[in-house]
């Protein structure tokens, strides 16, 4: 199984995972981490790009992942990774090892508000700064 976590910053789970560009990749074993990687990608290979460019059933660099984590991802995101078979879960858990970990336990902290759909906003002044509450 393999797990891509969204990290901007190659440090911490970061936000807007439809514009990241970089990603821990984790190939799981026998329920352990068996290798981390991290997945740099171009612009045009953000998940928002290239949905827009190339069309949202183009081969994509994690197309075979199973599950993405991350700090936020809107519906449209979610809905097109769910038809590639990738799973959508966004955490409060900011640490990309402790959120495998969590999850391979079965108690990764999810964020319990509705998704916020930024696909149709972009051009209108839609500046990106989300507030997420806490569950």
């Amino acid at each position: 199984m393999k797990i891509a976590i969204t990290s901007q910053n190659r440090k911490t789970i970061t936000e807007h995972a439809g514009m990241c560009r970089k990603f821990w990749v984790y190939d799981i074993q026998d329920q352990q981490v068996a290798s981390k990687t991290l997945l740099e990608l171009d612009k045009e290979q953000s998940f928002h790009e290239s949905a827009h460019t190339v069309g949202p059933q183009a081969a994509h660099p994690l197309d075979g992942t199973d599950l993405l984590i991350a700090g936020s991802a809107g519906r449209g995101l979610q809905v097109r990774l769910g038809q590639r078979g990738i799973q959508v879960l966004v955490t409060t858990e900011t640490d990309p090892d402790q959120a495998v970990a969590a999850w391979l336990a079965g108690n990764l902290p999810l964020v319990t508000t509705p998704p916020h759909d930024c696909d149709s906003h972009h051009g209108d002044g839609h500046d990106h700064h989300h507030e997420h509450e806490e569950a």
